[in-house]
Order: C-alpha cells, then sequence, then structure tokens
C-alpha cells in the first residue's frame, strides 16, 4: 500500500463534497484525509485528498475523479515537489503542577498555547504529518482530552504546476 495527495479544482457548488466522498464510499477506497477550502476565485474551491492502496486502485481513483463533473482539474501533488500542512488542536489535562511541562514540550515543537483552563490547556500545532506524530506521542504521558486534526493541505512548489481555469 502507497498514499498519494491528490489536489482538485471543483466548482464551487452544493453538494460537491458529498459527491467526491460518495464515489470513494461507493468503491471501497482508502481516504487518509479530506480538506476543503475556498481558493483566491470565490467560484472554485480546492480540495487535497489523501489516499492509499496500491498502483492500480490510486490509478482508477484520479480517473474516477476527474470523470466528476465538477472536478474542472486534478493532479498529484508528489511529496518532493510540493508542501504539505497539517492543523491540529488538542486538549491535554495539565493541572497547575503539570503545565509547565506541557508547555515546554509545546515550546520544542514551536506549537501556540491558544487556551488555558484551571485543569486543562489548548495547544496549537501546525506541520507535516510527522511532526505532528511525533508531538502527539511526545504528549504520552499526559491525559489528551480532545483532539481534532485537518487533515493535509498542500499546494505544488514554484509556479510551474499552477492549474488556471478559464470559463
Amino acid at each position: 500500500m502507497q498514499k498519494k495527495v491528490f489536489q482538485l479544482l471543483v466548482n464551487n457548488t452544493s453538494g460537491v463534497l458529498s459527491r467526491i466522498a460518495g464515489l470513494y464510499a461507493r468503491r471501497g477506497y482508502n481516504v487518509e484525509s479530506i480538506t476543503a477550502g475556498a481558493t483566491s476565485n470565490p467560484d472554485f474551491t480546492r480540495i487535497t485528498i489523501v489516499a492509499s492502496g496500491d498502483d492500480e486502485i490510486l490509478e482508477q481513483i484520479e480517473k474516477q475523479l476527474a470523470k466528476l463533473v465538477d472536478v474542472r482539474a486534478i493532479k498529484e501533488l508528489e511529496p518532493d515537489k510540493s508542501v504539505y500542512r497539517e492543523l491540529l488542536l488538542i486538549k491535554v489535562r495539565a493541572a497547575a503542577e503539570q503545565r509547565q511541562s506541557v508547555i515546554s514540550v509545546a515550546d520544542i515543537f514551536r506549537a501556540k498555547i491558544i487556551d488555558v483552563a484551571p485543569e486543562s490547556l489548548i495547544i496549537e500545532l501546525t506541520g507535516n504529518q510527522q511532526k505532528i506524530d511525533a508531538f502527539i506521542s511526545l504528549l504520552d504521558g499526559y491525559e489528551i482530552l480532545e483532539m481534532a486534526r485537518t487533515g493535509l493541505a498542500g499546494l505544488g512548489r514554484g509556479t510551474e504546476h499552477i492549474t488556471y481555469i478559464e470559463d
């Protein structure tokens, strides 16, 4: 099994994300993450999908996505030619006597403390998946109360592979 990161530019219409997710569900494809957000043009949405499977399955996924009416462009974001980031929000139980040690771990990873409560901290961290995973593993001795990960967002490096959509 290998992973591929696909970037789609789609028409910003209602239901487009559910149609893409439905394609995966109907065919039993494995989606590791899917993120969607506005682009500089409000008519389009950028969707980043991380999928896993063998070469045949990943090729089939790309072909099936390209057939969807709202998909205007699709490309693979290759690791050496792209930048990937993920956002983590994590709430850790930290009484006053534990708080400084949790903050020290956060500082090592350049994470931000975005909320402090009497018994917990909420920490924000952005980075690649390995950085996020390493941070979570270092918090192993603390009780993680809640956690939210966005999944990957990515862009290709440089200006050679920009997709321009004309009506």
